[in-house]
């Protein structure tokens, strides 16, 4: 089975080249990986290039942001899983993607999977300040402001393919919109694989405090646009971010 590896980067010298060994280290030996850059001006095309052997497919050009980059890696993609790797991020451990292909295998009836996550400090320590324990799938739980946390979320291709990309209306929260239409709107299967999958450095795009502002009312507009109470949702899934923060302080 074919896993499809997407990375989208603009700008992220600093932590690429730790994004690539991180896919490139898996044990798992059917990896499609596909890295979509902005056209970076700080050297980051240098050192994607200098693993050019080892890149299943590689574009460098302007885009519209981060979701459309993803969506030109997902029209690239041919493995039948899909999933991405922030180039901010990395994989917890180099037995990953087998243990997603093995969740596979189980339950043939599952449209996805998804898993749990850690947030580190963007420095040589990496101190935990967030842990993103995903629990068991409910789609009653969606309404309480849960979701799964979105790099951890692998799908069938096919799934992708009937249910759509990411809407590039939202320029923060897409992933929330992708997330919603495949969950609540669609209820597509998943199964819930208790191990982590990756770590986050925080400051990425939608860690950073910077963005903190931006990303609630895209969260607002977007639990709106699919019929669910958005003030409520939104302050319970801001309350639940704050407990995991609190938890390790």
């Amino acid at each position: 089975m074919r896993v499809t590896v997407i990375t989208v980067c603009f700008n992220r010298k600093e932590t690429i080249e730790k994004t690539i060994k991180s896919v490139l280290n898996q044990q798992y030996n059917d990896i499609e990986y596909i890295i979509i850059d902005g056209n970076s001006t700080d050297g980051t095309k240098d050192i994607i290039e200098s693993y050019s052997d080892k890149i299943s497919q590689y574009v460098s050009e302007p885009d519209k942001g981060m979701y459309d980059a993803i969506n030109k890696g997902l029209q690239l993609a041919t493995g039948e899983i899909v999933g991405l790797m922030h180039s901010d991020d990395e994989f917890y451990d180099n037995r990953v993607i087998s243990r997603i292909v093995n969740q596979f295998d189980f339950d043939e009836d599952i449209d996805g999977v998804y898993g749990d996550g850690v947030y580190v400090s963007n420095d040589l320590q990496e101190k935990m300040i967030r842990n993103r324990i995903g629990g068991a799938f409910n789609r009653q739980k969606i309404k309480m402001g849960w979701l799964p946390l979105h790099p951890t979320v692998y799908l069938k291709k096919s799934v992708i393919d009937k249910n759509g990309a990411y809407n590039l209306d939202f320029k923060i929260a897409s992933d929330t919109d992708f997330l919603l239409r495949y969950l609540y709107k669609n209820h597509i299967k998943l199964g819930y694989i208790n191990n982590y999958i990756v770590k986050m450095r925080m400051g990425g795009m939608s860690t950073s405090l910077r963005s903190a502002f931006e990303v609630l009312y895209e969260d607002y507009k977007v639990y709106k646009s699919h019929g669910l109470s958005a003030i409520f949702t939104v302050f319970l899934k801001k309350t639940s971010a704050l407990r995991q923060y609190m938890l390790h302080y």
